[in-house]
């Protein structure tokens, strides 16, 4: 009866999945942590490491915790969103990025659903999570029955595909567990076989150093050379792995207002992107997650992409930085404006 009335409340604040599980991992989830840490496959996000105990265990995080809700929103597409990778004068901005920061959308949400959980049942205590937190997300889902981690090492829904924001409730409620997502992907590598840097060196592990989406969001400093063709014009993340499973011919175009792709940051100009100064890079992405990377380390992706455009027109821009202030920005306006006047 709680967890119906948790459901139905969830679902009437927007989230398309629910599920409930224990507030704890099995050990082999940690030992999994433990050895991608150890062969150094997360490259230089430390803070995976800092607090991978309570990453690994949650009532390490709150020992209160004896219940985790798993809840899951989409943001399904409602095109392509490979096409992109096409227009090579344009840049590709991962499907999640091209509006508000789901972070912000997402525990807002949470925040509500929680004190509602909190007014209905005045004895529970809660905590709220989104992705900033040391939480295994994606495993806590799966164990929730929300899907289960595909060969991209990322949730799959039987009804959503592969774009699923995640979000967790900890709660001291007693919540019966729900039965475990149960593993679909079958003999199928779509996934691993249209990665272009070749990140995943076995099905459900990706070597994160290799990963565009590290390289351009993660990542400081100049991007290796031997990455850099692959990458194309994606300039902050990649879908590609996501985009081509099965399984998204089941998921619906998602009908949240703040998911929707704004003109701006849809296909938006190289050119244009490149010129972009400190203040124009703050204003163009307010409220956004590619905020957080700065301007520098994003118009150093977009001169990447200049230089894989095979767009003469584009050299001018590219040479226009050669002489920027940020070191490795000039470096990669030179390594562009070469590479068009080889091409």
């Amino acid at each position: 009866m709680t967890k119906d009335l948790i459901r139905t409340e969830a679902g009437r604040l927007g989230f398309d999945a629910v599920g409930f599980t224990a507030a704890t991992l099995p050990e082999e989830v940690r030992a999994r942590l433990n050895r991608f840490l150890a062969e150094g496959l997360h490259g230089t996000m430390g803070w995976m490491e800092a607090r991978a105990e309570q990453r690994a265990h949650p009532r390490a995080l709150w020992p209160e915790a004896v219940s985790v809700v798993s809840l899951g929103m989409s943001y399904a597409p409602a095109e392509d969103p490979l096409a992109v990778l096409e227009q090579r004068d344009r840049g590709a901005i991962s499907v999640y990025a091209r509006n508000r920061d789901y972070h912000d959308v997402v525990k807002s949400h949470l925040k509500s659903l929680a004190r509602w959980m909190v007014a209905r049942w005045p004895e529970a205590l809660v905590k709220v999570f989104v992705d900033t937190a040391p939480v295994m997300e994606k495993p806590l889902a799966q164990q929730a029955g929300l899907g289960w981690q595909g060969k991209h090492t990322n949730l799959v829904s039987r009804q959503h595909g592969s774009w699923l924001f995640l979000g967790e409730i900890y709660t001291t409620l007693d919540l019966p567990p729900d039965p475990p997502g149960r593993d679909r992907c079958g003999s199928c590598s779509a996934c691993l076989d249209i990665c272009p840097t070749r990140a995943f060196p076995a099905p459900r592990r990706l070597d994160a150093r290799r990963c565009i989406s590290y390289l351009t969001i993660e990542h400081r400093g100049p991007i290796p050379e031997e990455h850099r063709a692959a990458m194309g014009n994606r300039i902050y993340g990649c879908d590609d792995c996501l985009a081509v499973c099965p399984w998204n011919k089941f998921a619906r175009a998602h009908s949240e207002p703040a998911f929707a792709p704004r003109a701006s940051l849809d296909a938006p100009r190289l050119a244009e992107l490149a010129a972009l100064d400190d203040a124009g890079f703050r204003a163009l992405f307010t409220a956004s997650p590619v905020k957080r990377i700065g301007r520098d380390r994003f118009v150093r992706n977009v001169l990447v992409a200049i230089g894989n455009s095979s767009e003469p027109a584009l050299r001018p821009t590219a040479q226009a930085l050669a002489g920027d202030a940020d070191p490795v920005v000039a470096e990669a306006a030179r390594w562009a404006a070469g590479r068009l006047e080889a091409a």
